[in-house]
C-alpha cells in the first residue's frame, strides 16, 4: 500500500488542542464539585453498592461507597489543577512539570479505562438496535433501566479522561517545543512518519480485525443453534428469552467493526467507494475514521478490565471456554485498534496548517 498524505497547507485556524486544558479543567472541576456535594449530602454517588445495574463488573466495586465520593472529589479537583498547569507548561520545568504530568496521565487512564467498564461498550453495541427498534417496541426493554445516572457518570468519566489526555499532550508539546497542532519537531524521522506508520499500522489493523471476528463467530454459532462453549440447556434458555439474538446483534456489530478496521489500511478507507452515491470518490474525513475507532478502542479496553477481574463472570460463563477465550484478547484488541487509528491519522494528516511540516 502506498503512503498517502492529504491536503496542502491551509490557513491556520484556532488550534483545537489549545482548548483542551481549559475544557479539561472546567469538566473535571464541575464533576469534582458534584462529587463534593455527594460527599456532603450522602447521595448521588453512582458506583459500587449504589449501582444495582452493573456494579459487579466495575473495579470501583472494591471502593466503599462512603469513601468513593470524597475520593472522586479530591482526585477530580486535583486533576482540574493539573490541567490548568498544562496551560503554562511551556514555562514549567523539573519537578513542577513532572508531578502534574505523572498524576494527570494516571488519572486520565483511570477515568477513561477503569471507570467506564463494560456497560459503555454494551450500550454502543446495542445502540443500533435500540434506536431502530424503539418505534416498534423491540427489544422489549425499559429504557429507564438502561440509560441511568450510573451510565451517564461512566460516559462523563470517559469524556473527562479524554479531555485530560488532550490537555497533557498539549502541555508536553509546549515543553518540548513541538508543534502544538501536529506534534512534529525538527527531526522528521521516527515511528510517527507516514512511511513508518504505514508499516506498523498494517499489523495493528490486522490484529484489531481478527479478534472481534472470533467473538462474533461464537455468537453467530449460538444463533444457528450450535452450543459453542456452552451447554445445550443454556443455549435453549437463551433461545427462549431471545438473548441469542441479542448476542447475534453484538456479533454483527463486532463484524462490521472488523471490516471498518480494515478500512484503516485499505484505499476505500481513504476515499468513499463508488457505490456510495453522492460521496463516491471523495476523501474520507480523517476524524470520521479516527474518532469512532478511538472511542471503541478505549471502550473495549475498559470493558475487558471489569469482566476478566470479576469471578461471577467466569462462574456464569463456565470458566475458560470458547465463550470467554475471545474476551481474554479484548485488551489486545483495544490497544491494537487504538494503534491502527493512530497510524491512520499519522499517515493521512498531510502538511500541518500551522508549522508547515509534513
Amino acid at each position: 500500500m502506498t503512503t498517502t498524505t492529504d491536503s496542502p497547507p491551509r490557513r491556520a485556524g484556532r488550534l483545537r488542542l489549545d482548548l483542551a486544558p481549559p475544557l479539561a479543567a472546567a469538566w473535571l472541576g464541575g464533576w469534582g464539585a458534584l462529587a463534593l456535594v455527594a460527599t456532603l449530602t450522602g447521595t448521588g454517588y453512582p458506583f459500587g453498592a449504589n449501582d444495582p445495574h452493573g456494579g459487579g463488573v466495575n473495579l470501583l466495586r472494591f471502593v466503599p461507597v462512603a469513601v468513593g465520593a470524597p475520593l472522586f472529589a479530591g482526585l477530580l479537583l486535583a486533576g482540574a489543577v493539573a490541567a490548568l498547569v498544562m496551560t503554562g507548561a511551556g514555562t514549567v520545568r523539573g519537578l513542577p512539570r513532572a508531578l502534574p504530568l505523572g498524576y494527570g496521565w494516571a488519572l486520565a487512564f483511570a477515568l477513561a479505562v477503569v471507570v467506564p467498564d463494560a456497560r459503555v461498550l454494551i450500550v454502543l453495541g446495542y445502540a443500533p438496535m435500540l434506536i431502530l427498534g424503539a418505534p416498534f417496541g423491540w427489544p422489549p426493554v425499559d429504557y429507564a433501566d438502561i440509560f441511568t445516572w450510573a451510565l451517564f457518570a461512566r460516559c462523563a468519566a470517559l469524556v473527562g479522561g479524554i479531555l485530560l489526555a488532550g490537555a497533557l499532550l498539549a502541555g508536553q508539546r509546549r515543553t518540548t517545543g513541538a508543534c502544538l497542532a501536529c506534534g512534529r519537531g525538527d527531526d522528521p524521522r521516527g515511528w510517527t512518519t507516514a512511511a513508518s506508520a504505514t508499516r506498523w499500522g498494517r499489523w495493528a489493523a490486522g490484529v484489531a480485525a481478527v479478534i472481534p471476528v472470533t467473538y462474533a463467530a461464537v455468537r453467530f454459532a449460538w444463533a444457528a443453534g450450535i452450543p459453542l462453549g456452552i451447554s445445550r440447556d443454556f443455549l435453549a434458555e437463551m433461545q427462549e428469552t431471545g438473548l441469542v439474538w441479542a448476542g447475534a446483534g453484538l456479533g454483527a456489530f463486532a463484524t462490521v467493526g472488523a471490516v471498518l478496521t480494515l478500512g484503516l489500511v485499505r484505499p476505500w478507507g481513504e476515499r468513499f467507494p463508488r457505490w456510495m452515491i453522492g460521496l463516491a470518490g471523495r476523501r474520507v474525513p480523517i476524524g470520521l475514521a479516527v474518532v469512532p475507532a478511538g472511542l471503541v478502542a478505549v471502550s473495549v479496553t475498559a470493558a475487558s478490565l471489569g469482566l476478566v477481574s470479576n469471578p461471577r463472570f467466569w462462574a456464569m460463563a463456565g470458566g475458560l471456554s470458547l465463550t470467554t477465550l475471545p474476551m481474554l484478547f479484548w485488551p489486545l484488541w483495544g490497544v491494537a485498534l487504538g494503534a491502527a487509528a493512530l497510524a491512520y491519522h499519522l499517515r493521512r494528516r498531510g502538511v500541518c496548517r500551522r508549522c508547515g511540516r509534513g
